[in-house]
């Protein structure tokens, strides 16, 4: 149609594809979508709360154990962080203080002491344990079971034989001996004591002491220790093939046999002499018990003889759990194959006496041989050896078996799954009784648990996991440990805080404790806020009735493989004896519950102050925003063991100088340690303080994660401070020891050495291993 004034003005417009305003288009619109995403996502984030699912297992895949997040609303453990969740942390103070119960106590105590519990034979004390605290609100309580290799005894003998004739007859029979003493081997039974007369009461043995029949001339050797054999040695006094008569004390049992068996002797007597019961002897005029204080004469130390120094748990599977259907190794690379046997001071008394008049006397030695305990009783503590006409038989028979052990582990869930803290005490003894060793700390353990079942009841929620242990098989070579730390190290090396030991709770008067040096701060604060029941002033706390020496930690307990194996931070406390208390009767029948309510902790007042002493240390670990330990007092230890070390090596050899290159290095390293520590501690300290002002708005939530992020990286360096001090490869000659800080002394066992590597070599004059 052609255009006019009543048609609109048409004309052909040519239309081509219209051209991208922007070059790679297709690729914009795919960020565009993602960012829209991404913040869509951000938002819902940001408006609801996120929280992964969260269970516990303490598995050793780590993969398995869940970890609580912060949230982006909430980035905090929990709503109420940096408060306890649930209640006050005053209030779980309090309940900690005012819930320990000394007739509770009392009822723990006795029924733990009423019968024997050795190891892998209390699988009824192990079954009640876990009803006890699953009643007290420990429902995730659960026992773990390993087969393990144990001794128990079947027969003994120990003989005192004499011939007139002066010469040796030869053989090792008693032809041509009449016996002259036959030790009773056994303790009294006392009719004020019930356990002392049960029927299955435990006999006097050693642990894993080897069976035998020895026939030998003897020797005294005064404590048995590395040194006091050395002494005899330079004496000239003649060793191999005799026993040896050594008393209790000054390093554990097993060492004495060890290094008695490695000098060629083939046989080992222990006795327990007066001279270690302080004031309370008969000699100055006090009662043996029942009657009195003083040591009862017929008293007998049980105890294992396995080398502890090389190695402690299963001496078969060394560095894995012993579970079943596992590889075995020999024993005797930890335990003797020399026969051995404790002994009374009763029974001692005349085979001590009929060494006088030979070999040198004790006296000629120096001033550790001094002071033995039973000179009023006609010994003089000569050396010996004894003459070819006098000479000992000793039999040692018994069972070796591989058999099932129990731990029973409880669990509380915290907010903090990847961080763990530890409370543990044994549960087997020697004996029927065991009031002190091990049942009053089972017995403040129970209560330590009943306190934290009240707090969890009122709707306390922990921020740190806490895991709870009943072990078995302690006294044999700390092997229910052990075995569990074998089998759980990887978790427990990715979550554990710390390690709370109380073997011992309460057997006398005076507080002790040994930790590791972050955890000393933590031991004093709950110390000052506990009552002593030792006032001379009324008011006076533990702490102020204290010397607050904190000793190095060696062995002998549990804290073993979690320190010296897992590096893991670890604290052991006890009211142990004193000098001018009641003889506490170690590992004797006479540790009876009759003893501990007569003598012990009459009033058990001592149980519930270690109760409290536990709990309150316990709930500062588990509750503090930041871990509360103190990495400037591990430094300034570790510079106070250098300066030992140097000055040993002074004092040890003229050419001295040759180690001083490489311990001033070390000297040169802990002082940057030292500065660096102290840093560490202050930022830690400013951001104590800046969670308590709690000053950041709710909105700026990216400052919360900021600030929660902070004290997780602090967090993570208090926690695996301890595991820097491992080495992998272990000790030389005793690899099991990982700490290269600490570990057990190579010939004291219980005590603990300072860079025990570097400490032997100085002692071994081996200056490539100083450098």
């Amino acid at each position: 149609m052609p255009a006019s004034e009543q048609t609109p003005l048409i004309t052909t417009v040519h239309v081509v594809p219209q051209q991208p305003r922007y070059r790679h288009s297709i690729l914009r619109r795919f960020f565009t979508i993602a960012l829209s995403t991404l913040l869509i996502v951000a938002v819902i984030l940001f408006l609801i709360p996120y929280t992964p699912f969260h269970k516990h297992n303490w598995n050793d895949d780590w993969d398995k154990t869940s970890q609580r997040r912060p949230s982006w609303a909430s980035p905090y453990p929990h709503n109420s962080w940096p408060a306890s969740q649930g209640i006050a942390f005053s209030e779980l103070q309090d309940i900690i203080q005012k819930t320990p119960d000394e007739s509770k106590a009392r009822e723990w105590n006795r029924y733990y002491a009423s019968g024997p519990h050795l190891a892998g034979k209390n699988l009824t004390q192990a079954l009640w344990t876990r009803e006890r605290w699953q009643d007290f609100g420990i429902v995730d309580s659960s026992i773990a079971t390993y087969d393990v290799y144990l001794s128990y005894p079947v027969d003994h003998r120990l003989a005192l034989v004499e011939s007139e004739s002066e010469q040796d007859h030869g053989d090792s029979t008693e032809s041509g001996y009449d016996v002259k003493y036959e030790c009773g081997l056994e303790e009294d039974v006392l009719e004020e004591d019930p356990t002392t007369g049960l029927d299955d009461r435990v006999p006097t043995f050693h642990g894993y002491s080897a069976s035998g029949d020895v026939f030998a001339q003897y020797v005294y050797v005064n404590f048995g220790t590395h040194w006091d054999y050395e002494d005899l040695i330079k004496a000239n006094v003649s060793l191999k093939g005799k026993v040896a008569i050594a008393k209790y004390g000054r390093g554990f049992r097993g060492l004495k046999v060890q290094r008695a068996q490695e000098l060629g002797m083939v046989g080992v007597v222990t006795y327990s002499d007066p001279q270690e019961d302080g004031e309370m002897t008969e000699l100055n005029g006090h009662k043996p018990y029942p009657d009195g204080p003083a040591r009862n004469p017929s008293s007998v130390q049980r105890g294992s003889v396995q080398f502890l120094a090389s190695a402690p748990g299963d001496p078969t599977t060394p560095g894995y759990p012993s579970k079943p259907g596992v590889p075995r190794q020999d024993p005797h690379h930890f335990t003797p194959s020399i026969p051995s046997l404790p002994i009374s001071y009763r029974d001692a008394l005349p085979l001590l006496q009929s060494l006088n008049g030979y070999g040198p006397s004790a006296s000629e030695f120096n001033q550790y041989w001094q002071g033995g305990g039973l000179a009023h009783k006609n010994v003089s503590y000569n050396i010996g050896p004894s003459p070819s006409s006098l000479k000992l038989r000793l039999v040692n028979e018994q069972e070796y078996i591989t058999t099932p052990i129990w731990n029973v582990i409880g669990i509380v869930n915290g907010t903090l799954a990847d961080e763990v803290v530890i409370l543990g005490n044994h549960r087997d003894a020697w004996l029927a009784g065991g009031a002190g060793d091990p049942n009053s700390g089972s017995a403040a353990l129970n209560e330590v648990i009943r306190s934290f079942g009240v707090a969890l009841k009122k709707g306390w929620k922990p921020l740190r996991t806490i895991v709870f242990a009943s072990w078995d098989g302690e006294e044999y070579g700390l092997i229910g440990s052990t075995e569990w730390v074998e089998e759980y190290l990887p978790w427990l090396s990715k979550a554990t805080v710390a390690y709370l030991n109380v073997d011992i709770g309460s057997v006398g008067p005076r507080f002790k404790a040994q930790a590791a040096p972050v955890l000393n701060q933590v031991i004093y604060e709950a110390t000052a806020m506990v009552q002593s029941p030792n006032q001379t002033v009324a008011g006076q706390t533990v702490r102020d009735v204290w010397d607050g020496q904190i000793g190095t930690l060696g062995s002998g307990s549990d804290f073993t493989a979690f320190l010296d194996f897992a590096g893991i931070s670890s604290i052991d406390m006890a009211f142990a004896e004193a000098s001018q208390a009641p003889v506490y009767h170690y590992h004797s029948n006479y540790d009876s519950f009759h003893w501990m309510d007569t003598f012990g902790d009459k009033s058990w007042e001592h149980h519930t102050a270690m109760t409290k002493i536990w709990g309150l240390v316990a709930a500062s670990i588990i509750e503090s925003p930041i871990i509360h330990f103190k990495a400037e007092d591990y430094a300034l230890c570790l510079a106070s063991y250098v300066e030992t070390l140097i000055q040993k090596a002074v004092n040890s050899t003229s050419e001295s100088t040759q180690y001083l290159t490489g311990l001033r290095k070390l000297e040169t390293a802990v002082a940057k340690l030292t500065s660096a520590s102290i840093r560490f501690d202050n930022h830690a300290s400013e951001l104590g303080q800046q969670i308590a002002n709690n000053s950041i708005p709710w909105w700026k939530w990216w400052e919360k994660v900021k600030l929660y992020l902070e004290v997780q990286k602090v967090n993570e360096g208090y926690k695996f401070l301890e595991r820097k001090f491992l080495h992998q490869e272990g000790l030389e000659g005793r690899e099991w020891y990982k700490h290269v800080v600490y570990a057990p002394g190579r010939w004291t066992g219980y005590a603990g050495a300072k860079f025990p590597s570097l400490d032997e070599a100085i002692e071994n004059n081996d200056k490539q291993r100083v450098e």
